[in-house]
């Protein structure tokens, strides 16, 4: 006989999605509300696995015009040049600017691509109803969660390089369209990271639980 780990769904629990309180739902047609901060308590969110695929994929459609489409546009002594943003980040590594372009490179390549295979690869193992490395999937959930807010790092970064250039005489930087699908990537994978529900990682448990009983 095989034990199977206890989750919250199984001894009728439900968790608070803002303050994360563990309590006992009123019925379980209306669950009420959380007795601690007064959120309106949800066993699951609606649809999450669609609306994160959605997401998820319009991300990575915007993904690349983002990265290939250039992000600025300088101008000097009559003549511009369009920079993607790799191009961006070689030249701020060329110019003795390797923090920045070290930011850059990080901020708008490789966080924006982790995130969007992060979250392929959860949704994909919560469809399968995986059972290994349940624990690092969830670390997994809030490390993408919580990178989140430092997304649009890069956009600052961008609008700091503008700044500076601005004062410079003879020369102007402005932003490019690839900025436009950068942000967009951003807030799609905001979104996704939001949308999806990490309380599902655990179901799995509880349908392995059902097949066998």
């Amino acid at each position: 006989m095989t034990a199977t780990a206890l989750t919250a769904a199984g001894a009728g629990l439900v968790s608070c999605e803002v303050c994360r309180l563990l309590s006992r739902p009123v019925a379980a047609e209306e669950l009420g509300y959380c007795p601690r901060c007064g959120h309106a308590l949800a066993s699951r969110h609606h649809h999450s696995i669609q609306y994160t695929w959605a997401l998820v994929v319009a991300a990575a459609i915007f993904y690349i015009p983002a990265n290939v489409l250039p992000i600025l546009t300088t101008s000097a002594l009559g003549s511009s040049d369009s920079e993607t943003i790799m191009g961006g980040v070689m030249l701020l590594y060329n110019t003795g600017s390797w923090e920045l372009a070290l930011i850059v490179l990080i901020a708008s390549v490789m966080v924006p691509l982790g995130k969007l295979v992060a979250l392929a690869w959860l949704l994909i193992t919560v469809q399968r109803g995986s059972l290994g490395g349940l624990r690092d999937r969830t670390r997994l959930y809030r490390l993408v969660h919580l990178i989140g807010r430092w997304s649009m790092l890069d956009i600052f970064v961008v609008t700091f390089t503008v700044a500076i250039v601005q004062l410079q005489p003879l020369m102007s930087v402005e932003p490019a369209p690839g900025v436009l699908f950068f942000a967009a990537v951003v807030i799609l994978t905001m979104m996704a990271a939001d949308s999806f529900d990490p309380r599902l990682i655990w179901d799995s448990i509880a349908t392995r639980g059902n097949r066998h009983a």
